[in-house]
């Protein structure tokens, strides 16, 4: 059975990733039920420490379809469990400037728990996107002429 995985494809293209860290989330189980149906999506959401806890906002996960009044606000923030160690340091880094905890990939790990990949980031400027296109494009340019 393959495993469910929702990419933030723009995450690299926006964002210079310096760390990464695997999170679990604190959800409902309608949520967990949509997130199996593939109906979730983290193209938009962020990452915040609030009170000594991590929580990501703006993470969509669609209604559940048989979820009766049990159902779930698709917005709501959710808590992220981290290690205590780990969440430290992530609140000495957000003190420089600049900084950003952005999610990658969320998805359902061998034990059937729902995992959130989470990244120190640095946004990058329009300079560095068009360095990163052109690098892509050279390389694919000599991918074709090796294929010849």
């Amino acid at each position: 059975m393959a495993r469910l995985e929702v990419k933030n494809k723009k995450a690299r293209f926006e964002f210079e990733l310096l760390e990464d860290f695997n999170a679990g989330i604190v959800l409902t189980g309608t949520e967990m039920k949509s997130i199996r149906n593939g109906k979730a999506s983290i193209m938009e959401s962020f990452c915040a420490i609030f009170d000594g806890e991590l929580f990501v906002r703006n993470m969509y996960i669609a209604e559940y379809e048989n979820g009766s009044y049990n159902n779930h606000n698709p917005r709501r923030d959710r808590k992220l469990l981290l290690k205590r160690v780990e969440l430290k340091k992530l609140e000495k880094k957000l003190k420089d400037k600049g900084l950003t905890i952005i999610p990658s990939l969320l998805y359902i790990n061998e034990k059937n728990l729902a995992k959130i990949r989470i990244h120190l980031a640095k946004g990058k400027k329009l300079h560095d996107k068009r360095g990163d296109l052109k690098d892509k494009d050279v390389k694919r340019e000599m991918d074709r002429a090796m294929k010849r």
